[in-house]
């Protein structure tokens, strides 16, 4: 708190006592409204008027509802949605949460282009987002329609996905990024919101902070005629880009950035607050700070990305540009995109011109396609689209270079064969090699170790170490590098992640604490502890979490007065977003691991009671009762939650485990069974449920059914250790060794596994 003040203080003293304002007054920086902005920044507020960010959300009136609500109709799955005005104001008529019709006002518009949706209020202060949405386009591009966003999915009333269900929730999904100092305010006792915010729009101050503080000196300097000093009291200073120039050295193609780029940057960091897939740490938003103050950043994991890292499911940017070569040479979003307008600052090629030398990358010897022509664009190959929300097309910010080659290994998309859609993978690949020659070796790509990782290729770990340990790649593939060796942690790839969490990147600290989760308590606290005065709040919170079963009667004094501080903060935080029954289950948890099994059982029926088709709150209170003696009210748990889910592949292999424990195997192998044909691509359900099928109709069976998940998993080392063993105790000692061969050539650095393969070759002579 002292430091902050300092730094105000630095910032406006000057200004505000000629001003005869109080320094503590004009430290207290609030929001002012960007109206008060227009004064002095008469460009930028008129670049910004008109925007998206400034239409991004608007009141419901004739001004800014886009949609035909002229008594107009809109069939979807045999719903009949009727849109019509009454009194100046809009409603739609359409399937409440109880499946009846009614009428609804629409309170809010929300986007502009390429669609509109609109927003409804309900009495607990939930605003909801229609799932019927306004084709904004011109009708000569398919728009000027009705349309809805889920159109090959019938989406019922009770579905998360439903408009009135938890994932079409504005405060929580969509409010922080459609508006200016958000507070979600969600009272979990009462299970309302009481949100509030300033502007309902990206306003000045959503990137730059509140501004009071700013206008306070600002005022005063030119009250004082003083001219205003280089501070503006601003939270948020986003001029990376000033004095820094983009020049073409001698024999080069590409322009150099005139200075390297600061260790903080501020620009992508305040864009990637909305254009990343994240989620919230709280709710409040921490103004100039690094995103993983305020969020968590999704990584580059399936379904969200393709193994390479080219977007996959709806992912925005920040995930994508982390990966590119422009972020690491310094590029910001505003070298490209108009920070006000958020216009580009050229069209066509010539926005990629303006730093990459025309004679060298606008000709068809470097595209091979004619001028005009698709293909000729740079953003053709090097960022292609992907349509979500039915209509919004958006580039991948990988800006990579197209490898169909990698389509041929991998089976991710490519850009040739996006555009030539007749074409397959080969042929591009092909046409590649006798463009560049087919003699040139193809550069290895992160992509590779992490598919390899992934299938538990032999070989894979080594090299996915050394992805996790190689600072030229970046933060985000190394940070997934590290995600992964977490599901494996040993005693080989510790020291790699123990590496991680002193890296310089945060999202790799962060990877790295993740990564730390099979570890003991003990072990957990000697390398986790000190990560609670990690700089980024992320690392800290994530921290807190894993020490959770630290008995504080077990450390020192002081220790234990700082993980009860760093306790007290994470459950904040959950409580905050209590509102989705992930955080109400990870609330759960943290008490369960404290050993407050009360507080625990309460916040899983909780989560129950308010979101039944949230299965793994079921599973976890199942768990914790098995803990706590109580298996038969575990079982009864679980299968209430296969009345909701009955597709819930996790579910059943739960409720399969506790039929085992009450020794009912034949039931057991049925759920089991149940749950590895839901979720094939579960390696442990395969082999839990081989394991029942031994109890129930012997080894051999059991063997049959393991022999098939091991052409599902090849390289699954406990399926392969069941067939050695199980072959070898029903006498096909050649099979045994055969199984063994393979889980030693799997695992070559595993002592079990070449013991075994000694013993069962012995046997075998």
């Amino acid at each position: 708190m002292i430091r902050a003040k300092l730094t105000c203080l630095v910032a406006i003293l000057g200004a505000a006592t000629l001003a005869g304002i109080p320094a503590e007054t004009a430290c207290a920086a609030s929001f002012v409204g960007s109206r008060a902005c227009a004064t002095c920044h008469e460009q930028a507020y008129r670049d910004w008027s008109g925007s998206h960010h400034d239409l991004a959300m608007q009141n419901a009136t004739r001004a800014t509802v886009l949609g035909d609500f002229d008594d107009t109709t809109f069939t979807a799955y045999g719903v009949t949605s009727r849109f019509f005005t009454k009194d100046d104001d809009y409603y739609v008529n359409t399937e409440g949460p109880d499946g009846e019709l009614r009428d609804y006002r629409i309170a809010f518009t929300f986007g502009v282009y390429p669609l509109q949706q609109y927003l409804i209020a309900f009495p607990d202060g939930r605003y909801q987002a229609l799932a019927l949405a306004w084709d904004t386009r011109p009708t000569d591009e398919g728009g000027q329609r009705w349309f809805h966003l889920y159109a090959h999915e019938h989406i019922t009333p009770g579905d998360p996905l439903h408009w009135t269900g938890i994932n079409q929730n504005w405060n929580y999904m969509c409010a922080d990024c459609h508006s200016t100092n958000l507070r979600r305010n969600f009272d979990l006792e009462n299970d309302r919101y009481e949100t509030t915010w300033s502007e309902m729009d990206v306003s000045c101050e959503a990137c730059h902070g509140p501004g009071s503080a700013h206008v306070t000196w600002a005022e005063a300097a030119k009250t004082a005629g003083t001219p205003p000093p280089p501070a503006t009291g601003l939270d948020t200073r986003l001029d990376e880009r000033r004095n820094i120039r983009w020049t073409l050295k001698p024999d080069a193609v590409t322009a150099a950035r005139s200075a390297p780029p600061a260790s903080f940057r501020a620009e992508v960091e305040t864009c990637g607050r909305c254009h990343a897939r994240r989620s919230p740490l709280g709710d409040t938003v921490h103004q100039g700070k690094p995103l993983l103050d305020s969020y968590r950043v999704a990584l580059l994991t399936e379904p969200l990305y393709h193994a390479d890292g080219q977007i996959r499911d709806e992912v925005y940017v920040y995930g994508s540009f982390l990966q590119s070569k422009m972020y690491r040479a310094g590029v910001t979003c505003s070298d490209c995109h108009m920070p006000h307008s958020l216009k580009l600052r050229a069209e066509g090629n010539d926005l990629c011109t303006r730093c990459h030398l025309p004679e060298a990358f606008d000709t068809r010897a470097h595209h091979f396609h004619a001028a005009g022509e698709a293909g000729s664009r740079c953003v053709d190959c090097h960022a292609p689209e992907t349509t979500y929300m039915v209509v919004d097309p958006r580039r991948d910010h990988s800006f990579r270079v197209p490898r169909p080659d990698l389509s041929v290994k991998l089976g991710v998309p490519n850009a040739c064969t996006g555009c030539h859609e007749k074409r397959n993978d080969a042929w591009a690949a092909a046409t590649v090699d006798r463009w560049h020659g087919a003699d040139r070796p193809p550069e290895a790509h992160y992509g590779e170790a992490i598919a390899a990782a992934r299938a538990g290729e032999p070989g894979s770990r080594a090299r996915l170490m050394a992805l996790a340990g190689d600072r030229s790649r970046p933060s985000i593939v190394r940070a997934t590098a590290l995600e992964i060796l977490g599901g494996t942690l040993d005693a080989e790839s510790f020291p790699v992640v123990r590496g991680g969490l002193a890296d310089g990147e945060a999202l790799v600290r962060l990877a790295a604490t993740q990564a730390l989760e099979p570890l003991g308590v003990a072990d957990r606290y000697q390398v986790a502890y000190p990560l609670l005065d990690d700089p980024i709040r992320a690392v800290r919170l994530q921290a807190a979490r894993l020490l959770a079963p630290v008995p504080l009667d077990r450390v020192p004094p002081e220790q234990a007065e700082r993980l009860q501080e760093a306790f007290a903060q994470y459950e904040r935080t959950l409580v905050s977003l209590g509102d989705r029954p992930e955080s109400l289950t990870a609330l759960a948890n943290f008490h369960h691991a404290r050993g407050a099994t009360g507080r625990a059982e309460a916040e899983y029926r909780r989560a129950i009671a308010r979101h039944p088709w949230f299965t793994p709150a079921y599973v976890n209170l199942a768990d914790l009762l098995r803990a706590t003696g109580r298996d038969g009210e575990g079982e009864k748990i679980l299968r209430r939650a296969l009345a909701t889910a009955p597709a819930d592949a996790a579910t059943h292999h739960a409720l399969g485990l506790a039929l085992i424990r009450g020794r009912r195997y034949e039931d057991a192998a049925h759920h089991l069974e149940t749950a590895a044909r839901l979720a094939p691509e579960s390696a442990r359900y395969a082999y839990v449920h081989g394991l029942a099928v031994q109890q129930v109709r012997g080894r051999s069976a059991a063997i049959a059914i393991l022999t098939q998940a091991h052409t599902i998993h090849p390289r699954d080392r406990d399926i392969l250790l069941a067939l050695a063993t199980m072959s070898r105790d029903v006498g096909r000692a050649d099979e045994a060794v055969a199984w063994a061969e393979k889980l030693v050539e799997i695992a070559p650095g595993d002592p079990n596994a070449r013991r075994l393969l000694e013993e069962l070759e012995a046997t075998a002579r």
